[in-house]
């Protein structure tokens, strides 16, 4: 061994700061805006569309009122941390949905908590078929493919860490060819369907 002593091997908990990091910092190591570990393909905190942010602040406060902390923490937990709005989200969308009347505040337990409206339960009623918005769909196998997504993060690591010259160059092969191939399956005819 060369240097101050043995190599250490990555920690995963390591590896998900490091990510995020690198994430803030506007590296690589990101898919669609979000921590690798985070959220498979779903971006930073999570996005949704504006109306799926509507639709889960009221399916929320029908339940029950809540500051906005809460509700993003309720979403977050709800979607299995896939998905957190942002409060650059949440809190705009909340004063339209109050604007709009849907939505008022009031005071609870002496913190002002967001609560709905009869009108707001009447919108609510219009969409109740659908499904809540933190339902995030997993038939695609995005778990399945987050948890190999970290299995190789773990890998590259001790590599970059603990292998030689040679190897470290064979890694990086690997993964540019392995990079190159998954695009090559998005740019495939679909001629099955």
């Amino acid at each position: 061994m060369t240097g101050g002593g043995p190599r250490r091997f990555a920690r995963f908990d390591d590896l998900e700061r490091m990510a995020a990091l690198h994430h803030t910092r506007g590296g690589p190591g990101a898919f669609g805006g979000g921590p690798i570990f985070g959220h498979p393909f779903g971006g930073g905190r999570g996005r949704a569309r504006r109306g799926e942010v509507r639709t889960a602040l009221l399916l929320l406060l029908a339940e029950e009122p809540r500051n906005g902390y809460q509700l993003m923490q309720e979403i977050e937990q709800r979607s299995g941390g896939r998905w957190r709005p942002s409060p650059g989200s949440v809190y705009p969308t909340l004063a339209q949905l109050e604007d709009e009347g849907l939505i008022r505040t009031a005071e609870h337990e002496g913190a002002k908590r967001f609560e709905i409206t009869d009108q707001g339960r009447e919108r609510l009623e219009e969409h109740r078929k659908q499904s809540a918005p933190w339902e995030i769909d997993d038939d695609r196998g995005f778990s399945d493919l987050r948890g190999l997504i970290r299995g190789v993060v773990i890998a590259v690591t001790q590599v970059a860490r603990a292998g030689d010259e040679h190897q470290v160059r064979r890694a990086t092969e690997l993964l540019d060819e392995t990079r190159r191939a998954l695009y090559r399956i998005l740019a495939e005819d679909d001629r099955d369907a």
